[in-house]
């Protein structure tokens, strides 16, 4: 990894943890899962699970190959299973208390897998809550960049060029992403209520939630 995104990382590591808190906080508020609630967590790690006192059945599911971390020392009971969040068929309706997503929705791969990713969801459980950033916030989540998304196009697919030189593996994961606003959000999750994550005046992230 370059030095420039390496800085960028651990700054990050630094931070993450109070906005982390923060977000857990507000999700715990608004959903109030009581202990041994079944929880689908989708794209997510154990690490951000440890931010919430109450201890719940989680399952976490991810793609193929993605890390586990399982050995992680926990409150929480963890099952982690393999699967594409746009089509969890093993899966019947309702067959959790929640579903949790943490900015997983803008890399599904486009519109079209959004609105499966959305569906499933709303299938899964009688409550959920659904997180993604901001397109508005001035430092890029990802590459670390000011205004990313407004960059001219010929500057990012210059980037990218070199990126799939040094980092293809990150390059992927940049370049499938794609920042939803609050409306594309909205429609995609209507019976939901809808808030933003402020942060120095800017939003930094919207989420999507709906109770049982």
């Amino acid at each position: 990894m370059s030095a420039r995104l390496s800085l960028f990382y651990g700054l990050l590591g630094k931070v993450q943890p109070y906005f982390r808190g923060a977000r857990m906080g507000r999700f715990e508020a608004a959903l109030g899962p009581a202990a041994g609630a079944r929880v689908l967590d989708l794209g997510g790690t154990t690490e951000i699970w440890n931010l919430v006192p109450t201890a719940l059945d989680i399952t976490i599911v991810n793609l193929p190959g993605v890390p586990r971390h399982e050995d992680i020392a926990s409150h929480h009971r963890f099952t982690f299973l393999d699967g594409d969040a746009t089509g969890l068929t093993q899966f019947a309706d309702n067959a959790f208390d929640l579903v949790f997503s943490n900015s997983v929705i803008e890399h599904v791969g486009g519109p079209e897998k959004e609105r499966l990713f959305a569906g499933e969801v709303r299938r899964l459980a009688p409550a959920y809550w659904i997180q993604t950033p901001s397109i508005w916030f001035p430092l890029e989540a990802h590459t670390g960049l000011p205004f990313w998304w407004f960059a001219p196009a010929r500057l990012r697919a210059a980037l990218h060029r070199r990126w799939e030189r040094i980092l293809p593996a990150w390059n992927e994961m940049v370049a499938g992403t794609t920042v939803l606003g609050r409306k594309r959000l909205r429609s995609y999750f209507p019976d939901a209520e809808h808030g933003i994550e402020w942060v120095a005046g800017f939003p930094k992230s919207y989420f999507a939630y709906r109770t049982a």
